[in-house]
């Protein structure tokens, strides 16, 4: 971490993530497809349950990416046990996170899909593939929070592993569940869970055999102001991951009143998007550990040549997928059986999009940064701005005066607005916390 150069460790740290990340992209992907099998039906009470799985993937990685940066900082620092006490801190907070999920599964589950169907078969599947994703969560936290404690240590090999075994199982038992048990949805649920919980034994497998960080929980005790540190950058990063739900169902508001055909295409985009940003979030994850290291380090160099070489790779990976969704939507849509009518309007609409890869690469490069040095709210702010400030208000107004292309280039609008304040707060850090720092 204070001595490899820079390009070379931001691949060997990242690389990994991004390959885990395009895995659970593909999963993403391959699940939704099976349970089309079953039904339009079955796939819509999945998609109903989104809401409430993105909410509780938010909580498992906004708490770990708090664990992930004040461990790295610790270490960076040289304080070795403080940084074990981060890590079993956080596990700590693994496991309340999924107990305080179980109980909302149980009390609140019901009346919030409820808030979206009154069909009664549709809210019946959908609640049971929700209280089972919900209530079995304990995998998917412990699992997110000994990835990013690994690779707080600069472990990301590791990670890699255990989420692409999780996702393999996953694929795999899919269809076995779904269609050899015929269980339908709910096997689709426990496939996934399944696969989650045999992850997390793999990633507290490999913690426990990390030489960095000693992280056994014999006479524990929770310690208020380590968990305040962690939750100063997890709070903000839970925010900014949940949002995207607001975003999604305001989004589908605006695009329900030009036709249903409108709000599938903004459901294709938001499924075949995951592939070009998952790597640049994976990117993000690595860098973010490199920068607490060298703050803690105060090694100021390395932290602006991180930032500097993690945001040239950043665009060349969004540039690919910009290039890709230019030269190849009718294929793109073609993976999810499109209708004539869905290409008319999925291949202008994909072709605009895309346009907002450029700049938003910039901006979750430079996000990493705020992470890494401890101010998490930066992210959260910039975030909330741009998918709820910016984003929705500009596609209402826009698609009332443009039509339904108007609705599609306020995500250019949004992330053209969103970089501009990025660099506002990167300077601003820059000038506060990263230029005091001893030049080494």
């Amino acid at each position: 971490m204070g001595y490899e150069p820079i390009g070379k460790l931001i691949m060997k740290i990242s690389l990994p993530i991004m390959i885990s990340m395009l895995v659970q992209a593909l999963y993403n992907i391959v699940d939704s497809i099976f349970v089309s099998w079953l039904s339009e039906e079955a796939l819509a009470a999945v998609t109903l349950a989104y809401p409430l799985q993105n909410l509780m993937i938010a909580f498992a990685v906004g708490t770990a990416v708090g664990v992930n940066s004040l461990l790295s900082r610790r270490l960076g620092e040289g304080k070795e046990e403080e940084a074990d006490n981060a890590g079993r801190n956080g596990l700590f907070l693994a496991l309340m996170t999924w107990l305080g999920f179980a109980l909302f599964a149980f009390l609140f589950a019901k009346p919030f899909l409820a808030l979206f169907t009154d069909d009664p078969e549709l809210l019946s599947m959908s609640l049971v593939y929700a209280r089972i994703c919900l209530i079995a969560s304990g995998g998917i936290f412990l699992e997110v929070t000994g990835e990013r404690i690994m690779q707080a240590t600069g472990d990301s090999f590791h990670p890699m592993i255990t989420q692409t075994v999780g996702a393999i199982i996953n694929i795999i038992l899919d269809p076995i569940f779904i269609f050899t048990f015929g269980m339908g949805v709910s096997g689709a649920a426990i496939a996934t869970v399944i696969g989650q919980v045999v992850a997390a034994m793999l990633a507290l497998y490999f913690i426990h055999r990390n030489k960095h960080i000693n992280l056994m929980m014999k006479g524990f005790k929770p310690e208020s102001h380590i968990i305040r540190e962690i939750y100063s950058v997890g709070v903000p990063t839970i925010i900014t991951n949940s949002i995207s739900t607001v975003m999604v169902s305001a989004l589908n508001g605006i695009l329900i009143a030009f036709s249903t055909t409108a709000v599938s295409v903004f459901g294709v985009y938001f499924k075949l998007q995951s592939f070009v940003f998952m790597p640049v979030f994976g990117l993000s994850a690595g860098m973010i550990p490199i920068i607490g290291f060298n703050y803690g380090a105060k090694n100021r160099h390395r932290i602006t040549e991180t930032v500097r070489k993690g945001c040239m790779i950043s665009f060349s990976i969004m540039l690919v997928g910009f290039l890709i969704f230019q030269f190849c939507p009718r294929f793109l849509l073609g993976l999810f059986n499109s209708s004539e009518e869905m290409n008319a309007l999925g291949i202008p609409a994909l072709r605009i999009i895309s346009f907002c890869f450029l700049t938003a690469s910039i901006s979750i490069a430079l996000g990493a940064t705020f992470q890494g040095t401890g101010i998490g709210v930066y992210a959260m702010i910039i975030s909330i701005l741009r998918q709820l400030g910016i984003l929705v208000p500009a596609a209402f107004i826009m698609s009332r005066i443009w039509g339904i292309n108007g609705a599609w280039w306020a995500f250019s609008v949004a992330d053209l607005i969103g970089l501009g304040l990025s660099i506002v707060f990167y300077l601003d850090v820059y000038r506060k916390k990263i230029k005091p720092l001893q030049k080494k």
